[in-house]
């Protein structure tokens, strides 16, 4: 009997979606699906859901929780991850503190301050994580849908090489759907490449009926000067390909937004947008934690055409069901102008043997060329993690593009020092102690 595990269930929202579109497939009628948080509250409200949509969709399927890792991994077969270490406190630190030290910053998850903070407070988890699966469950899937993704996933691979693990995000599919409505052609009906980095990947070709698609676009913005004032169409406008993550976040990987004024106005920049963002998933999250205790009606909250990714590779793992994803996986010359080992994200075929990335050559350089300054971040970060140097930690703060165009190189240092002193006991012992004064005279 194939089991699923979900770890940090707590995510009652997405758990509920996720949920949702597993029990929707006929074919996993008799999977086992575990739940497991370490906050036993959210536990009962994510089980309450499951129950409610075992009930509703009429699935034959069984569902356990619990706040023992290791008991739910138990013979896994896919382990799906959404952990968010720290929860909003932490998120509120990633954000107030560079904030008081005058870095701007509009999500925070995934590159920055913010997202180099989110990882090494992430890293510890996810390397016990790694080593329970290699003990209990040593041929299960990891399906991690965590951020950072480019650097959970590259951390992994270092630290446990061996572990079948798989990043997966939605952003390229919503980016496609978004496009295709504004030119108005069927989703259903185009062909897409894309490749680069989570949340910096690029679309490469865009077709209908091998038609290139980029020229509707192009008069689409022009007939429409509102899609010029967004991020992502100014750098698409510039750079020749359209990127594959908002604005918001596609305005923290590069050095050239959020330090100017002007261009924040011009072109519509949510400064902290995330701060706002997670607050309401809090309270949807005390909104459901009341409506389970309140015995109200649960049908419903979860979208019919949400195409999460992970759903879609278990139900290749189990029918052998071909069909092809986007997925976050070591750059095996996969991508041949970025550099060996490090995340990238490309197309890559699912069927009953796994997730199978595929080989997508050289990006255009001028694309190359911000990925790896995203790349550099990354390596800095994992290295700080599995060094344990703390100076690495200002390292990759300093690589950072919008980090390094707002502040001094004192003002970073000192913005980590701050960083550190925040998250505390969240960080590991050794990146908590004072790095060493850099060398001199030379």
């Amino acid at each position: 009997m194939f089991r699923i595990v979900f770890i940090g269930a707590g995510s009652v929202v997405f758990t509920r979606q996720l949920l949702h579109d597993i029990l929707s497939y006929p074919e996993l009628s008799g999977v086992t699906i575990a739940l497991h948080d370490i906050d036993p509250e959210r536990l009962q409200v994510a089980a309450a859901l499951a129950d409610h949509a075992v009930r509703t969709l009429g699935a034959e399927v069984t569902v356990t929780a619990t706040t023992d890792r290791r008991k739910a991994l138990d013979g896994a077969d896919a382990v799906v991850n959404m952990i968010a270490v720290g929860g909003h406190r932490a998120v509120v630190t990633d954000f107030e503190v560079p904030a008081a030290a005058g870095l701007r910053q509009t999500i925070g998850d995934t590159l920055g301050v913010g997202g180099i903070f989110r990882a090494l407070r992430t890293f510890p988890v996810l390397k016990a994580l790694a080593e329970d699966m290699a003990e209990v469950c040593p041929d299960a899937w990891l399906l991690n849908y965590t951020n950072p993704m480019a650097m959970n996933i590259q951390y992994l691979s270092t630290v446990a090489p061996r572990l079948k693990a798989v990043g997966l995000c939605h952003s390229v599919y919503w980016t496609v759907r978004g496009l295709c409505e504004i030119i108005g052609v069927p989703y259903e009906e185009v062909d897409v490449l894309s490749a680069g980095v989570n949340h910096q990947a690029w679309i490469l070709r865009w077709q209908h009926q091998g038609r290139d698609l980029y020229p509707q676009l192009d008069a689409a913005i022009t007939a429409r000067p509102d899609l010029a004032r967004r991020v992502r169409v100014d750098m698409y406008r510039r750079l020749g390909f359209y990127p594959t993550e908002t604005s918001e976040h596609s305005s923290e990987y590069v050095p050239w937004y959020l330090g100017h004024d002007s261009e924040i106005a011009r072109l519509r920049i949510p400064v902290g947008d995330y701060m706002t963002i997670d607050a309401e998933n809090l309270a949807e999250y005390q909104a459901l934690r009341k409506a389970v205790a309140d015995g109200d009606d649960l049908t419903g909250g979860w979208e019919s055409d949400a195409a999460e990714y992970a759903p879609q590779v278990i139900h290749s793992l189990v029918t052998g069901t071909p069909r092809t994803i986007q997925v976050n996986t070591p750059n095996t010359g996969l991508i041949s102008n970025l550099p060996q080992g490090a995340a990238v994200e490309v197309p890559a075929t699912l069927d009953r043997l796994g997730v199978h990335p595929h080989h997508v050559g050289p990006l255009p350089v001028q694309l190359a060329a911000p990925n790896r300054h995203f790349l550099n971040v990354v390596d800095l970060v994992v290295a700080a993690a599995v060094e344990g140097d703390p100076r690495h930690i200002r390292h990759a703060a300093m690589a950072d593009p919008a980090t390094a165009a707002a502040l001094t190189v004192e003002q970073i240092w000192a913005l980590c020092d701050a960083m550190v002193e925040a998250h505390g006991d969240a960080l590991p012992e050794p990146l908590r102690r004072a790095p060493l004064a850099a060398r001199g005279g030379r």
